[in-house]
């Protein structure tokens, strides 16, 4: 069996918004790049909350950082679906992932996913945008839904939940 590399984070130091995703696809690891599964909507949803001036390709993740903003994932291993992340991966990631955020100190960390943030933040009742109360005191903790094809909120709703990002950066 083929063994899935994970991919790169893009990070940097004076980030206006961290996204955090549950792990890597299978498309991907394939690829290098985050968000890479035509059915993923993350580009498209970036752009309709106008967050970029356009459309951004996956194969041009990298250049989100010119805009101040970053990408890592809770987990680097890459899997078919979350389901397959056990909670081990989940604990050792909310570690790593907290040692990035507090390295970099982005403005906001952008938690593509309710469940996301609920391995890293261990609280279960979690409504979307700011977390009143976050893990790193000085950090806005947003919550947005998964950009995942699998969502079955209506796109426009999702969009709207992300343009709460402009006021913060």
């Amino acid at each position: 069996m083929v063994q899935l590399e994970p991919i790169s984070d893009h990070l940097q130091e004076g980030l206006k918004i961290l996204f955090v995703g549950f792990n890597p696809s299978i498309r991907s690891s394939e690829t290098g790049f985050h968000y890479a599964n035509p059915n993923n909507r993350f580009w498209k949803i970036l752009f309709e909350a106008g967050l970029t001036p356009r459309k951004f390709l996956p194969q041009e993740n990298r250049g989100l950082l010119a805009l101040g903003y970053g990408l890592t994932n809770i987990v680097s291993r890459p899997t078919k679906e979350a389901a397959e992340i056990s909670k081990a991966e989940y604990v050792e990631g909310a570690a790593l992932l907290e040692q990035k955020i507090k390295q970099y100190r982005p403005k906001v960390v952008c938690f593509v996913g309710k469940g996301v943030y609920q391995e890293f933040s261990k609280k279960r009742s979690i409504q979307w945008g700011v977390q009143e109360e976050p893990v790193i005191p000085g950090i806005v903790e947003y919550v947005a839904p998964s950009s995942s094809g699998l969502v079955r909120m209506k796109q426009q709703d999702i969009v709207e939940i992300y343009k709460g990002l402009h006021n913060f950066v």
